[in-house]
C-alpha cells in the first residue's frame, strides 16, 4: 500500500483497538456491526442419509431460491447478540439497524459506539435522508461510529460473529426464508443464553511490534525527527 494508504489503516486500526480496551460502561455500550448473506438453495434430488459404511451424498445440482441479508449486532464485553434479516442490502435497512439499536435494545444509553466496515450503505449522513433534522440529529447525536479500515474486517468482533451460526446451524442447504428466520432466531436465542464476553487480547501496542511493516514511518526515525 501507498504510505497515505498505510497511515489510514493504522489510524483506523488503533482508533477500534483503543476502544475494544475501553472499560464496560453501560450508558456507552460499544457494539460491533456486521453484514452477510445467505443464498437459498434448494435439492432437485434428495440427499441420500448416512448410514454404517456409507457417508451422506448431496446432489452437486441445487434449486436458487434468491438471497437473504444477514444483519448482526454484538456487545463484546456481554456476550449479546441479535441477528436480523432481509431482502435487500440498502442504506435504509442499515438505518432501521441502527435505529433499533437505539430505540429498542438501547434506549436508555446517552451513546452507542459502533464498530463497523466502510461499506458505502454505512452512511451517519443518511439519517437526514430518512429523517427530518431535528429528529436525524438526535440520532446523530447518540452515535459514535467507528470504521474498521479496508482490508481490516478482521478488526470487527462482529465478523467473528458472524461465522459461529455459519458453522452451527447456516452450513446447509435452505431453500425457505421462513427456514432461515427460524433457524437463526432458535441460534440467536441459545446464543443468548449462554452468552459469554468476548476477550479481546490483541492491543495497539501489540499492533506497533506484530504489524510494524504497515507504519509508514519507522519509531527510530520518528523518535530522531522529534529530538
Amino acid at each position: 500500500m501507498p504510505p497515505e494508504q498505510d497511515a489510514d489503516f493504522v489510524y483506523y486500526m488503533e482508533d477500534v483497538l483503543d476502544l475494544y480496551h475501553e472499560p464496560y460502561d453501560e450508558s456507552c455500550p460499544v457494539i460491533c456491526f456486521d453484514e452477510s448473506s445467505k443464498a437459498l438453495r434448494g435439492h432437485e434430488r434428495d440427499p441420500l442419509p448416512g448410514g454404517p459404511g456409507a457417508v451422506a451424498r448431496v446432489d452437486h445440482r441445487y434449486k436458487r431460491n434468491g438471497k437473504q441479508r444477514l444483519y448482526i449486532s454484538t456487545e463484546p464485553l456481554t456476550g449479546w447478540v441479535n441477528v436480523e434479516i432481509t431482502e435487500k442490502r440498502r442504506t435504509t435497512e442499515w438505518i432501521d439497524r441502527m435505529v433499533e439499536l437505539a430505540g429498542v435494545h438501547y434506549p436508555d444509553a446517552d451513546r452507542i459506539r459502533v464498530v463497523m466496515d466502510q461499506l458505502n450503505t454505512h452512511k451517519p449522513a443518511a439519517f437526514y435522508q430518512f429523517f427530518p433534522p431535528d429528529q436525524a440529529h438526535a440520532y446523530l447525536d447518540r452515535f459514535e461510529f467507528h470504521y474498521t479500515p479496508k482490508r481490516g474486517s478482521w478488526l470487527n468482533i462482529a465478523e467473528i460473529e458472524i461465522g459461529v451460526p455459519k458453522r452451527q446451524c447456516l452450513d446447509r442447504r435452505i431453500y425457505h426464508a421462513a427456514t432461515l428466520h427460524a433457524e437463526v432466531a432458535a441460534w440467536q436465542k441459545r446464543r443468548n443464553e449462554t452468552s459469554r464476553p468476548i476477550d479481546w487480547q490483541f492491543t495497539t501496542d501489540d499492533a506497533r511490534i506484530k504489524l510494524r511493516q504497515l507504519y509508514p514511518v519507522e519509531f527510530e526515525e520518528n523518535l530522531q525527527i522529534q529530538s
